[in-house]
Formats: structure tokens, C-alpha cells, sequence
């Protein structure tokens, strides 16, 4: 795997304002690490306070621009337009929007109760939708913008034991071929990331050495996908040399089928 030293550097990213959900651990963490990296100004909203402002002070000294952190329950509608319109007033502006946040927790089908199902869509499904509700008019008045919706391999692999993480991941797809073309002529793209099994400390609570060497088997390549891999991917996404690519889904998952 490439260093950090050797990773692309992206000049159309500098200063560009960016607002990723989920920002505190996981993937989310090594896409705020990736974007302050490139010089970007970041803000970043979790509900994990204590890991956040862990974040922060890692990633303060020496940057260009500090992250910004804001707790936010994704679960509320008018909080998650409240922080879109606190990020563009603190960065000036949004120009990214990545929606990252979401929840895999396992449960199984005879389980699920209307009010479970309203949970669990409300935790990885509807906030996308008005986050990216909420910044197209700042985008539309800036001339476009990207949105990034992340999505997940488990539903082309038909995983077990969570049928309703499955359901939203799957719309979420449908949801960005659908924003993808209703805003492609103000220049807002949109498009999906689909990550595998990214090693998370989240992860491993899930997978033994056993069941981690079977993923590994099934990938084309081997090795554990790392966060940076995913922020490699959507660095790319965001930056300008994706000026055309919008619409479809790209995978970050090894090869693994």
C-alpha cells in the first residue's frame, strides 16, 4: 500500500470547503484526516463527542485549516439542515457534501418492528436525502458542487442478518442516480462510494481472524482494505479531475464477490 508521502495531491481541493458526516472514527476519520491533509477547510459532525475533539487535536497542529467539529443527531431533520447552514456559515461555503454517517448493527428479520424500521432508515438513509436537500441551493449560487453518498457492498453480496442496512444501502443507490440527474445541469455531481470490508475497529467487533481471512479469500486482492483506501477514492471524487464522472457507483472493496 502506498505511503502517505506518496499519495496524489490534489491543488483543486486546496481551500475547497467540505462537510462529511460521521466524521469521528472509521472511514469518517480518514476522510477528515484525508481532506485536512490537502488543505481543504473541513467541518465534520459525529455524536462520538469524545473521539471528535480526539480528532481535532491530532489534526490541528500544523494544518492549513484546523477541522471543525459540530455533534448533530443525523436522526433530526431540522438539526441536519441546522448543520449544513452552520457549515457553510463557518467555511464560507460548501462545496463537498460527503454523506458518510450510517449504522451496520445486525438484527435479524422476525426481529424488525415499524418503529425499528423508522430507526434504522432514519440512521442510514433519510439524512442523506435532506443533507444534500439542504446544500444544493448554496451549491446552485456557487455555479455546482459534489455530493458523495456512501453506500455498501453488503446488499450485491446479499449478507446475512441485516436486511434493513441492506434496504437503505440499496436506495441510496437509486437516490444518487436520481440527484445525479436531477442536478447535473446546475453542475452538482453525484455520485456513490461502495466500500467492502474496511478494517474499522467497528469492524472487528463483527469478524474473528477466521471469519477476516474468509473476506480476504473472497477478495481478488489480498490484504485488509484500510480508511485511507476509501479516502484515496473519494479525494478523487471530489477533486476536479472528476469533473465528468457522476451518477454511478464506485467500489473500493478489493474485488470481493
Amino acid at each position: 500500500m502506498s505511503s502517505s508521502s506518496t499519495r496524489a495531491i490534489y491543488p483543486s481541493l486546496r481551500n475547497k470547503r467540505i462537510l462529511v458526516t460521521g466524521g469521528a472514527s472509521g472511514i469518517g476519520e480518514g476522510l477528515v484526516e484525508a481532506f485536512v491533509a490537502q488543505g481543504a477547510r473541513v467541518a465534520f459532525c459525529d455524536i462520538a463527542d469524545e473521539a471528535a475533539q480526539s480528532l481535532v487535536a491530532r489534526l490541528s497542529p500544523g494544518a492549513a485549516h484546523p477541522p471543525l467539529y459540530r455533534r448533530c443527531d443525523l436522526t433530526d431533520v431540522e438539526a441536519v439542515r441546522a448543520l449544513v447552514a452552520e457549515a457553510e456559515t463557518a467555511l464560507g461555503g460548501l462545496d463537498v457534501l460527503v454523506n458518510n454517517a450510517g449504522n451496520d448493527d445486525r438484527h435479524k428479520l422476525d426481529e424488525v418492528t415499524p418503529a425499528y424500521w423508522d430507526d434504522r432508515m432514519a440512521v442510514n438513509l433519510r439524512h442523506l436525502f435532506f443533507a444534500a436537500q439542504a446544500a444544493v441551493p448554496g451549491m446552485r449560487r456557487a455555479g455546482g458542487g459534489v455530493i458523495l453518498n456512501f453506500g455498501s457492498i453488503s446488499w450485491h453480496l446479499g449478507l446475512k442478518d441485516m436486511p434493513l442496512y441492506q434496504t437503505a444501502k440499496a436506495a441510496i443507490e437509486g437516490m444518487t442516480r436520481a440527484l445525479a440527474r436531477d442536478l447535473g445541469r446546475d453542475g452538482i455531481r453525484v455520485s456513490a462510494i461502495v466500500p467492502g470490508n474496511v478494517q474499522t475497529p467497528r469492524q472487528e467487533r463483527w469478524y474473528t481472524p477466521e471469519g477476516e481471512a474468509e473476506i480476504v479469500a473472497s477478495q481478488c486482492l489480498d490484504g485488509r482494505i484500510q480508511p485511507s483506501d476509501v479516502a484515496a477514492l473519494v479525494l478523487f471524487l471530489a477533486s476536479d479531475d472528476a469533473r465528468m464522472c457522476t451518477g454511478h457507483n464506485y467500489f473500493i472493496d478489493a474485488g470481493w464477490r
